[in-house]
């Protein structure tokens, strides 16, 4: 009788049932890097971050719209999907419309409550954005998922 080997198990998904659920589970661990004082300075460097990756690749188009520093005209390998927020800056080419301003307005926010714990959470929550937490709670309709 031989058996099967089990299906390997895609590195995401690893993540998403390994490491950053059982972290997330350590009380102190999750106040320590969620606490303002942790959380906000890493808001601050993933800003001044895509700042200065959007600047240079959209030849410093850059605007002030809805509380988000709007980096636009960049190539399409520079971001993810439609656009990406990173910070408070919205990297995107020219997907800027209110809905999606408002979307990206709340992933801001995220952004600024987790600090650079989002990249993480946001992975481990999974790339379907039908299913992802944080897409969920910014809003699928308005960022244009459905």
């Amino acid at each position: 009788m031989s058996q099967e080997p089990p299906p390997p198990v895609d590195r995401g998904r690893r993540a998403r049932i390994g490491i950053v659920p059982r972290l997330s589970r350590v009380r102190w661990l999750r106040w320590l890097l969620l606490t303002p004082v942790v959380a906000r300075p890493g808001y601050w460097f993933a800003t001044a971050c895509a700042l200065f990756w959007g600047a240079l690749l959209g030849r410093f188009h850059l605007s002030r719209q809805g509380g988000l520093i709007v980096a636009a005209n960049l190539p399409n390998w520079g971001f993810g999907r439609g656009g990406t927020t990173v910070g408070a800056v919205y990297l995107t080419n020219t997907n800027i419309t209110p809905g999606i301003l408002e979307h990206e307005a709340v992933h801001r926010a995220q952004w600024k409550r987790y600090g650079l714990a989002f990249i993480p959470l946001y992975v481990s929550a999974g790339q379907n954005a039908l299913h992802n937490r944080f897409e969920i709670e910014a809003g699928l309709k308005r960022g244009g998922y459905v």
